[in-house]
């Protein structure tokens, strides 16, 4: 099964570890990221798609972060 998960954040070295993170744990950059302006917070917001493929079943209830 192909996984996937969509990381977000604040535009920060957070995020950048946060992707930085699921990389170093097998998961892979799916297209480009995305960057917008959240007004309401006044900062900017990031996105990456990230997918890995995984010996399990598809589970509504699974944790994707810990795969």
């Amino acid at each position: 099964m192909k996984a996937y998960r969509l990381l977000t954040g604040e535009d920060s070295s957070i995020f950048c570890h946060k992707v930085t993170e699921a990389l170093a744990k097998g998961w892979a950059l799916h297209g480009d990221p995305a960057y917008a302006f959240d007004p309401v917070a006044g900062k900017m917001r990031c996105a990456q798609a990230v997918v890995k493929e995984v010996e399990a079943e598809y589970d509504p209830a699974m944790k994707l972060g810990a795969l």
